[in-house]
């Protein structure tokens, strides 16, 4: 038997991966665990295993489709296990019976079962032995002599040449009942053999029995050897293709289009990774490189934009009034132990603490009986904070902080410290307890917005209906001669007649010829229809309830439910006092409102997206630049302009799912991102304008530091403190 049997890709062979050339003993290079197969390059390693994890295999032995390349690899080894049960004695024999048949593999597998297990009557074909071998006979003749019956055959192997007619006794017959089924009788067929119709056997294994490898002379003119295998003349091709798809094989000079195929067949999106590139993908535009231009270390960019989020973020709930990221990025910078920006940073992640019945609260209370933390004293309580987290490397500032010299700490010295405050914030009960608030403000707002939109829906329906139904009179009204005038007077004037005599406002009436309207090209044809108000009505409004649900279940129906009575209560309050506030406002007054609040009530910065490299991209809604993050998190850059955002769309390829994601979420947000890049666009040229500016002035008439946009972080003041 052949022992390397491997899964058939689109009922074809696959060819494993070459070796890599000249590989080093110690290099690094990829292997896949099943196949055993090396690659250099990482990408593709990973657009082959890829491959292998697609149910798109089909396993050899058993035509069992839609596996993975492993499970085939599984069924191909329990199949072939099986195989292996096969009678030795009569493996020959049905070898030479397939060796260039041109019978499809039904009827192949058919034609050796019936031998196996045929009767004993002329004209039976079976197996016999013949000098301690078997082959394939035909009873032509049962001959009895007196208790004993002899049989006389003829051989039909077609490559031993043996007596045409011989007498032998009946154990010389075989003739068993199947151990196994012909599906087993099939995958013998399929592992012993490298192609169909005419099915030939592998090389060796024809060898090893002795079965001449060479086409017969009645097959010479349809097929011919090239390379050592069998090939099908080329006028033949179509015809035997249909058959090779119904067994399993292809020819071996046809696996050289395995690669258009592949291409042909994948289904986009696929992992970024995998994607090949193609003359379409050139029309994709060249990705911009962001820039890195950070007055903070490129290590701490990712702690310095964390804490400034949080901290305008979440600035009402810790009074503390919004800033910019430059003039944070610059005061974090600055070496002066007294400005404002980061003490009033400071003070109020601490006061907020000291809110929280915590370990730190105690710690404190227990030294200054009076708590409150100021310009002055702020750097006291930073010092026990420091000492009571127990980290060295933050314990090792305490001394130079309570000597004053805060400002002399490096960079990443100050953006640790403040990003652990912000992690003890987060832990705090009395956070989490106020976030569990912004939720359920966020949650009414959500709702009240919902049913806006259901609200606005229902009235489009009714005017629709309204139009449809006033139409639908109208044509009424000119095809029936027999309305009398007055009839005319009131559809003119809007109203119908009811049946009763009473008139009808439009209104209602076009509610109660709602499903005769949705008839109305049948009019065309002069056909008329009852209408079931009643029916039509409830359909309407079942079918409103159904968006209402789904809406309602699409954006938190599950954890409104599980609410308790008060939470309910507590809910409804809510969407009552924002409907106050939007009382006696336009439509689109309502929607910036609501749109506005929600926005406010943000509860964390999500990334755009990744791409095809994993770097992940971000927006924050108080800067409008887009951040790009390395996909280690050690660099960072961002882009700044209106031509850099509608470049980097361009250069995304919808073909991979991460790129494709990333693509859609910023064509979503696209006007939103361009106005903050113009408004950030205009604000750095009156800042170069006044640059400019300063430098033409004499120097005899200097301009106050607080002029200078680069020291505007000096003369921030915290609007938000509390009393």
């Amino acid at each position: 038997m052949n022992g390397l049997e491997m899964p058939l890709f689109k009922r074809k062979p696959f060819p494993l991966a070459e070796k890599p050339k000249d590989l080093k003993p110690n290099e690094l290079v990829f292997q896949v665990r099943f196949t055993k197969e090396i690659f250099r390059d990482y990408s593709e390693y990973l657009r082959r295993t890829n491959l292998y994890r697609h149910r798109v295999w089909t396993c050899k032995l058993t035509g069992k489709n839609y596996l993975t390349y492993e499970e085939a690899l599984v069924s191909e080894k329990k199949a072939a296990e099986e195989v292996q049960k096969f009678p030795e004695e009569l493996v020959a024999p049905v070898l030479r019976d397939v060796q260039f048949s041109m019978l499809s593999l039904k009827d192949l597998g058919d034609a050796v079962a019936q031998k196996l297990q045929g009767c004993l009557s002329e004209g039976s074909e079976l197996y016999g032995r013949k000098n301690n071998h078997v082959y394939s006979c035909k009873i032509e003749r049962v001959v009895k002599d007196g208790e004993k019956t002899r049989y006389e055959v003829a051989w039909l192997d077609k490559y031993e040449r043996l007596p045409e007619n011989t007498a032998i006794d009946e154990e010389d017959l075989i003739r068993c009942k199947l151990r196994f089924s012909r599906a087993f009788l099939k995958s013998f067929i399929r592992e012993s053999t490298y192609r169909s119709i005419p099915w030939v056997l592998h090389e060796k294994l024809a060898k090893k029995h002795g079965i001449p490898t060479d086409p017969p002379d009645d097959l010479k003119d349809q097929f011919f050897m090239q390379d050592g295998v069998v090939v099908v003349n080329r006028k033949r091709k179509k015809s035997e293709d249909r058959e090779a798809k119904e067994n399993g094989f292809q020819d071996p000079y046809e696996i050289g289009r395995e690669d258009k195929l592949k291409a042909q067949s994948i289904r986009y999106p696929i992992d970024d990774l995998l994607v090949q590139y193609t003359e379409f993908d050139k029309q994709l535009a060249e990705r911009p490189p962001p820039c890195r231009e950070f007055n903070v270390p490129m290590e701490c960019v990712g702690d310095h934009l964390m804490v400034w989020d949080f901290c305008t973020s979440f600035g009402r709930l810790l009074h503390l009034s919004p800033f910019s990221l430059e003039d944070f990025e610059r005061a974090v910078c600055q070496k002066g132990s007294n400005i404002v920006l980061i003490t009033e940073c400071h003070s109020a992640l601490l006061r907020f603490l000291l809110k929280d019945n915590s370990e730190y609260f105690i710690a404190v209370q227990k030294k200054r009986p009076k708590l409150k933390i100021t310009l002055i004293t702020w750097t006291e309580y930073l010092s026990d904070f420091l000492e009571l987290t127990g980290t060295v490397e933050l314990s090792n500032h305490v001394a130079t902080i309570k000597r004053g010299h805060y400002g002399l700490l490096d960079i990443q010295a100050k953006l640790a410290i403040l990003r652990e405050l912000v992690c003890r914030v987060l832990e705090t009960e009395y956070f989490k307890e106020k976030l569990d608030e912004d939720i359920e403000k966020q949650y009414a707002l959500a709702a009240t917005r919902r049913e806006e939109i259901l609200e606005e829906s229902r009235k489009k329906r009714e005017d629709h209906l309204k139009i449809k139904s006033n139409g639908k009179e109208a044509t009424k009204g000119h095809g029936n001669s027999s309305d009398t005038g007055s009839d005319n007077h009131l559809r003119e004037n809007g109203d119908m007649p009811s049946s009763n005599g009473k008139q009808t406002s439009p209104s209602k009436h076009s509610l109660e010829n709602s499903e005769s309207e949705l008839t109305i090209s049948s009019l065309k044809n002069s056909k008329k229809r009852k209408v079931d108000v009643k029916n039509s009505t409830a359909k309407m409004n079942a079918s409103s309830k159904i968006a209402s649900d789904k809406l309602i279940k699409d954006e938190g129906k599950e954890m409104l439910e599980s609410r308790s009575m008060d939470q309910r209560a507590a809910h409804k309050m809510r969407k009552n006092e924002i409907k106050e506030h939007l009382e006696n406002r336009s439509k689109e007054q309502r929607k910036e409102y609501l749109e506005r609040e929600i926005e406010k009530r943000v509860i964390r910065t999500n990334p755009l997206g990744k791409d095809r490299d994993y770097n992940r991209y971000w927006f924050f809604r108080r800067d409008g630049r887009i951040f790009v993050e390395s996909s280690d998190s050690v660099e960072w850059g961002y882009y700044s302009s209106q031509e850099e955002l509608d470049a980097l769309i361009g250069s995304l390829n919808v073909k991979g799912e991460r790129e494709r994601a990333l693509k859609k979420q910023l064509e979503n947000l696209y006007h939103k991102i361009s106005l903050e890049l113009q408004k950030r666009s205009k604000e750095v040229a009156q800042k170069a304008e006044t640059d400019d500016a300063d430098v033409r002035r004499s120097t005899r008439v200097r301009a106050p530091p607080g002029d200078n946009p680069a020291l505007a972080f000096l003369k921030y003041v915290n609007k938000w403190k509390e009393d």
